[in-house]
C-alpha cells in the first residue's frame, strides 16, 4: 500500500475521499490515505468468494447483513465531526441495521475479516488489528491463503483484543458473535482453483 503522494502531511477527511477518483479505491486510516492498488490476486478472489457464500447461508434467515469489498465502512471518534477512518474491509458481518445507510456502514460491524497479501499484510496485521480494537469490532478474521491458516482476534470485557487464536489443518471455526456459524477450514482451502501468491512474511 502507499500513502497518497504529494501531500504526505496532508489529513485527510472522508469529504475528501469522495471527491477522488471513482475508478480508483482508496482507504483513510486517521486520515492517511492508501492506495488498494494492485487489485486482488484471483486467489484472494476465490477465497473471498467461498467465504461469502457461507456468511450468506448462514445469515438467510438471521436479522443481520454480509457486504464485501468494495463497500465503505466510515468510522468516526467520539466526539469528533470529521470522519478521518474509511476502510473497505474484505467481508463484514453488520448486526445493527441502524448503522448501514446508502454510502456503506457508519460503525463498526461485528465481525471483519481481511485476507491477507503481500501489499496488505503488515497494515490489515498491525494497523488494522488496532483500528478495528479501538473501534469494537468484536471478532477480526485474518486469513493466510497460503499458509491455510486463519487468526481471529475476539473482543474481551475489558475492551481489548485476547490473544489470536490460530486455525490450522482440519480445525473448525466457531464464531462466537454468529452462534451456530461453523467453518471447516479443509472444506474452506480445499480446491482453490488459483496459483499461490509470493509468501507473505508476518
Amino acid at each position: 500500500m502507499s500513502v497518497l503522494a504529494p501531500e504526505i502531511e496532508k489529513k485527510f477527511t472522508y469529504g475528501d475521499y469522495c471527491r477522488w477518483p471513482i475508478d480508483e479505491r482508496w482507504e483513510l486510516v486517521d486520515g492517511i490515505a492508501y492506495n488498494m492498488a494492485p487489485a486482488p490476486s484471483r486467489l484472494h478472489q476465490n477465497l473471498l468468494l467461498k467465504l461469502a457464500r457461507v456468511f450468506a447461508d448462514f445469515l438467510d434467515d438471521k436479522s443481520c447483513e454480509i457486504n464485501i469489498a468494495p463497500f465503505d465502512v466510515r468510522l468516526q471518534d467520539a466526539g469528533n465531526d470529521e470522519t478521518f477512518t474509511v476502510v473497505q474491509p474484505d467481508l463484514l458481518v453488520v448486526c445493527d441495521l441502524s448503522k448501514l445507510d446508502d454510502r456503506g456502514c457508519k460503525g463498526a460491524p461485528d465481525l471483519i475479516i481481511e485476507i491477507l497479501s503481500p501489499a496488505t499484510a503488515a497494515r490489515d496485521l498491525k494497523i488494522k488489528r488496532d483500528l478495528y480494537e479501538k473501534h469494537c469490532v468484536l471478532e477480526y478474521w485474518l486469513v493466510h491463503p497460503t499458509d491455510k491458516t486463519i487468526m481471529i482476534y475476539r473482543l474481551g470485557t475489558d475492551g481489548q483484543y485476547a490473544k489470536a487464536l490460530v486455525y490450522a489443518g482440519e480445525d473448525v471455526i466457531a464464531s462466537q458473535v454468529l452462534e451456530g456459524l461453523e467453518i471447516n477450514l479443509v472444506d474452506l482451502f480445499g480446491h482453490l482453483c488459483c496459483t499461490e501468491s509470493p509468501r507473505i512474511r508476518l
